[in-house]
C-alpha cells in the first residue's frame, strides 16, 4: 500500500504548525520591516509553561495553555518594549542582532531552569491512532492540531479585516507615518502584534509539546522551517505565510518517499534556495520590498 497519503496527511499536520508559528513572522515584518529570529524561542516558552501547568501543577490543559498564552505574550511584551522599541530608530540591522541576541538568551534561560532532559506531557499509555481510508493513521491530538491551527487562521484574517484594532494594524503596516498622522497610537498596534504572534506561537509550541516532546532548543527547527514559509509565501503576507507553512510541510513528508529521512530538514533550506533564486518575493509577493503588506 502506498505510504503517500500517511506522508500527505502528515505534512498537513506540520503545516499548521508552521503557518501558525510563521503567521507571527508576518505581522511583525508586516509592520516593522524586519524579522524576529527569536520567535521559535516563544514556541518553546509556550510549550514549557503549558507543561509546567498541566504536568507540574496538575491543573486542566485548556487552563494550562491558557496561562501558557497569557504568559508567553507577557515575555513577548517585556522583549518588545525593553529591546526593541529603543532600536527601531537605529536602522535595520541592529533589532535583528538583537533578537539572535534574545534567542540564544531565552534557551540558556529554560535550559538553566528545566535542565536538558527531555520533558514531555505524557503520563498514562501512548493511545493509539485513528485509522482513516486509505490505510492513514492520525492520533486525536493531530486532529486538534490540524483542527486548532485552521481555526485560529480564520479567527486572524476576521480579526484583521473587521475589528477596529485590525484595520489599525493594516493602516499601519501600509504606511506607518500616515497612520501616526491619522491617530493611531503606532507603539500600541505594534505591542498588539507582537502579541498575537506570542499567543499563536504559544499555542502551537503546547501542541507540539503534547504531540512529541519538549527541549530547550525545540523552537529552533520549527522558528527556521516557519520563516522559511513566510519566504516562500511572501514576507509580510499572512496569506502567504499560511500557503508557504502548508507547502513547506507537506513538501518536505513527501520529500522522504524519495529521499533517506535524514534529509527531512535540508528540504525545506532546498526550498527556500530555490525561491530566493526563482521567486525572492514569494509566491504572493509583491514586485517591490515596499509594497508587501498585509
Amino acid at each position: 500500500m502506498s505510504i503517500i497519503p500517511q506522508l500527505l496527511l502528515n505534512g498537513i499536520i506540520a503545516g499548521g504548525i508552521y503557518a501558525l508559528v510563521a503567521l507571527g513572522y508576518s505581522l511583525v515584518f508586516g509592520v516593522l520591516r524586519f524579522i524576529n529570529f527569536a520567535h521559535g524561542e516563544l514556541f518553546m516558552i509556550g510549550a514549557y509553561i503549558g507543561w509546567v501547568f498541566n504536568i507540574v501543577f496538575g491543573v486542566n490543559i485548556l487552563i494550562a495553555i491558557l496561562m501558557s498564552i497569557i504568559i508567553t505574550i507577557g515575555v513577548s511584551f517585556l522583549i518588545e518594549r525593553f529591546v526593541y522599541q529603543k532600536l527601531y530608530t537605529k536602522g535595520l540591522m541592529p533589532p535583528i542582532i538583537a533578537s539572535f541576541g534574545v534567542s540564544i538568551f531565552l534557551q540558556a534561560l529554560i535550559l538553566m531552569i528545566f535542565g536538558a532532559q527531555i520533558k514531555t506531557y505524557r503520563t498514562g499509555e501512548i493511545q493509539p491512532g485513528i485509522s482513516l481510508p486509505g490505510g492513514m493513521i492520525i492520533t486525536k491530538i493531530q486532529i486538534v492540531i490540524i483542527a486548532v491551527s485552521i481555526v485560529l487562521m480564520i479567527a486572524l484574517f476576521l480579526y484583521l479585516k473587521y475589528t477596529k484594532t485590525g484595520k489599525a494594524m493594516r493602516a499601519v503596516s501600509n504606511n506607518y507615518q500616515v497612520a501616526l498622522i491619522m491617530g493611531i497610537n503606532n507603539k500600541t498596534i505594534i505591542s498588539y502584534i507582537f502579541a498575537i504572534g506570542a499567543g499563536l506561537a504559544a499555542i502551537g509550541g503546547v501542541l507540539v509539546g503534547i504531540e512529541q516532546n519538549l527541549t530547550p532548543t525545540m523552537g529552533v527547527m520549527i522558528g527556521i522551517k516557519a520563516l522559511v514559509a513566510t519566504v516562500v509565501g511572501g514576507l509580510g503576507n499572512i496569506r502567504g505565510a499560511v500557503m508557504g507553512g502548508f507547502t513547506i510541510g507537506i513538501i518536505e513528508n513527501i520529500g522522504i518517499a524519495w529521499l533517506p529521512s535524514g534529509y527531512k530538514d535540508a528540504i525545506a533550506f532546498g526550498i527556500l534556495i530555490l525561491m530566493l533564486i526563482f521567486r525572492p518575493t514569494g509566491l504572493l509577493g509583491r514586485k517591490t520590498e515596499e509594497e508587501i503588506r498585509i
